[in-house]
């Protein structure tokens, strides 16, 4: 694992389950609320201004969430949770919620199939378990911190690729409205990449590139900027698997870092070069 996503084994807190039931109905959690999700897919949903927009992605997200928050609150009742899905930075010491109602939201708006339910559970701001729900395919991804990363119970690895010229790698941008100077790194990131990697894929969300790089099909995934509940399953699910998380630079990747790359270790030193030139 990544020695800033560190192993907080099986613990047991305040006589609440451990944290391998605790995963399983988690997993349930957000099977719970895609289904909500679900059907509330379908065609384009049109909008003419920007508060049209945000009204529909709350729509979706307070549907999904009026099944997920109460569900989660259960399981524990004394773990904080985070309001904003979009904030980032260090948590408070404690355990602490991190979800995405509707991780993909826009795509679910504009009748794209890639958007899914997060939960993670954060201790002390390490990770310590997560459950990614995909409803259109039916798929549950989790992790466990030092328990390994699962599709459908089963075990993911991540890419053996050891040359990043025969890898496919992606990006994905954060918000709409980012910095004029992280999106400027964005495209030079791409850029060097287009000619150092075999492809490049550029979509949202953070969270399903992630998922790929678990389960071994694509090779790398950076970031920059980010919010916890876009990076944090991700991450957890791809240390898991055995791939290396870091910053773009290399350097130990925590929820307040300001880039996140995260590789099949073969190729995780070639990434960091072409990612700081």
């Amino acid at each position: 694992m990544s020695d800033s996503i560190q192993s907080t084994g099986n613990a047991e807190v305040a006589g609440t389950a451990p944290d391998a039931d605790l995963l399983t109905q988690t997993a349930i959690a957000v099977g719970a609320a895609g289904s909500v999700l679900r059907e509330r897919f379908g065609g384009v949903v049109r909008y003419r201004t920007r508060e049209e927009l945000m009204s529909a992605l709350a729509a979706n997200d307070d549907a999904a969430l009026d099944v997920l928050r109460p569900r989660l609150e259960r399981l524990r009742p004394e773990a904080g949770w985070v309001e904003e899905e979009l904030a980032g930075g260090a948590l408070p010491p404690g355990e602490w919620w991190v979800v995405d109602p509707a991780e993909g939201n826009v795509n679910h708006l504009h009748g794209l199939p890639e958007w899914g339910v997060t939960a993670t559970l954060v201790r002390d701001n390490q990770p310590v378990l997560t459950a990614v729900h995909l409803p259109l395919t039916g798929e549950t991804y989790t992790a466990l911190a030092g328990g390994g990363a699962y599709l459908d119970g089963r075990p993911l690895h991540v890419s053996e690729t050891t040359d990043l010229g025969l890898s496919l790698v992606a990006t994905s941008q954060a918000r709409p409205d980012e910095d004029e100077s992280i999106t400027q790194r964005i495209g030079s990131s791409i850029t060097a990449m287009l000619s150092d990697a075999l492809v490049v894929r550029t979509s949202v969300p953070a969270t399903l590139h992630l998922l790929n790089v678990a389960a071994g099909r694509i090779d790398a995934f950076w970031q920059f900027a980010g919010a916890r509940a876009d990076l944090l399953p991700g991450a957890l699910l791809v240390a898991e698997a055995g791939g290396r998380i870091s910053d773009a630079e290399g350097r130990p990747w925590t929820p307040a870092s300001e880039s996140l790359l995260a590789a099949a270790p073969g190729v995780h030193t070639d990434a960091v070069a072409t990612l700081s030139r």
